[in-house]
C-alpha cells in the first residue's frame, strides 16, 4: 500500500492515513475489495519500504467523495504540480489547467486497521526490491498484490527475522473475521478466511478490569494504548489462562514478545536488553520493580520467559 505525500490523489481531496496504525480509501480506488481482516500488508511511500503488518479490522461506511476531473477528457488521473503552473496536469490527454470540474458521488469508505503488529521497517528495501516482489512490477495503483513469500525471503536476507516473525503469526491469529467482526468466543481456534484468535477481547476486558489502566512496566496510560499482553505464547497453546497475561503498552508488549523485555522472576525487576540500552526511555526501566502487583501464575510464566530470553 502507497502511503505518504506521493500517494496518487490529485484526482480527489486525499485520505486520512496513519502510517503506523491504520490505512483508508473507498470504492473508486482500484483493487478497494481486495484487501481482506487476517491479511499481511507492506506499506510503502514509492522509495523505500516504511512497514509492515497485518490488517486487524476494516470499517465500511458510506460517504461522498468530490471527484475532480480533466475539464477536457473527464478522468480522474490528474497530477497536481508542487510549483509549476498551470496547478493541474492530465496524465491522460496532458491537458493543463488550474481549475478542474468536480463532481460529488455516492462511494463505500474504507479504514483498515493494523496497528497491533506495526513494525517500522523504514529503508529495509527499496522501491526496486518492492517492485520485484510484486505480483505484477509494472501495476502502478497505490493498492497493490504482492507476492508475500518472496517479500518475506527479501526481508529475511536483510536481517530482521523478528519482525517477519511477528507478521507471520499474527496472521496465523488475527483475531477479528473477515467482516471485520471481533470474535468473542472461548479458548481455541476456528477457522474462516484466517484463523481466529478466539476470546482475545474478553481477555483483554478481564485482564483491564484487573489491573486497571496501567502499563505493568511503565505506569499509567490511557487505555487506547494499552494491549493484554499474554506471558506465554498464544499462538503454541491456543488459551487465555486467567492470570496469563499483564496489561502492556503497545510498544512495551512488543518488545516484551521479542525478550528485549524481561523481569526477573526472583526480584520482580524489569530487565532491558542490551539493543535497547540505548534508546533512554527504556534504559530507564532497567531494574525497575512492576508498576502492579503480580499473582503467583503470572511468577511462573515470567519465569518462564525469563528462562527462554536471558538463561
Amino acid at each position: 500500500m502507497a502511503a505518504g505525500d506521493d500517494r496518487g490523489h490529485g484526482g480527489n481531496a486525499g485520505y486520512d492515513d496513519q502510517i503506523d496504525a491504520y490505512y483508508s480509501w473507498d470504492s473508486n480506488v482500484p483493487n478497494h475489495t481486495k484487501l481482506t481482516v487476517g491479511d499481511p500488508v507492506a506499506v510503502w511511500d514509492k522509495r523505500r519500504l516504511l512497514g509492515i503488518s497485518v490488517i486487524e479490522q476494516i470499517d465500511r461506511r458510506p460517504g461522498i467523495k468530490a471527484l475532480s476531473r480533466c475539464p477536457r477528457c473527464g478522468t480522474t488521473r490528474i497530477s497536481i504540480r508542487k510549483s509549476a503552473r498551470p496547478l493541474h496536469r492530465c496524465m491522460k490527454c496532458h491537458r493543463e489547467f488550474d481549475v478542474p470540474d468536480v463532481e460529488s458521488v455516492e462511494v463505500t469508505e474504507y479504514v483498515a486497521r493494523y496497528d497491533a503488529a506495526w513494525t517500522w521497517l523504514t529503508g529495509v528495501l527499496g522501491a526496486d526490491e518492492i517492485k520485484a516482489v510484486a505480483v505484477n512490477p509494472k501495476e502502478f495503483n497505490a493498492m497493490r498484490l504482492l507476492d508475500w513469500t518472496a517479500l518475506e525471503r527479501a526481508l529475511l536476507d536483510r536481517d530482521v527475522p523478528r519482525a517477519v516473525g511477528r507478521v507471520t503469526s499474527r496472521v496465523d491469529i488475527a483475531h477479528a473475521t473477515d467482516d471485520g467482526i471481533v470474535v468473542d468466543l472461548p479458548h481455541g481456534h476456528t477457522t474462516a478466511l484466517v484463523r481466529v484468535r478466539r476470546g482475545q477481547s474478553r481477555f483483554r476486558e478481564q485482564t483491564l478490569r484487573r489491573q486497571g489502566s496501567v502499563c505493568a512496566f511503565t505506569g499509567d496510560a490511557p487505555d487506547r494504548v494499552l494491549e493484554a499482553g499474554h506471558l506465554y505464547s498464544y499462538a503454541r497453546l491456543g488459551e487465555h489462562h486467567e492470570h496469563g497475561g499483564l496489561m502492556l503498552r503497545r510498544d512495551v508488549h512488543r518488545l516484551f514478545d521479542d525478550g528485549l523485555l524481561s523481569v526477573d522472576p526472583d526480584r520482580l525487576r524489569v530487565d532491558v536488553g542490551d539493543d535497547l540500552q540505548r534508546y533512554p526511555q527504556y534504559a530507564e526501566l532497567h531494574q525497575r520493580t512492576l508498576t502492579v502487583p503480580v499473582h503467583d501464575r503470572q511468577i511462573e510464566w515470567l519465569a518462564q520467559h525469563w528462562a527462554e530470553h536471558r538463561t
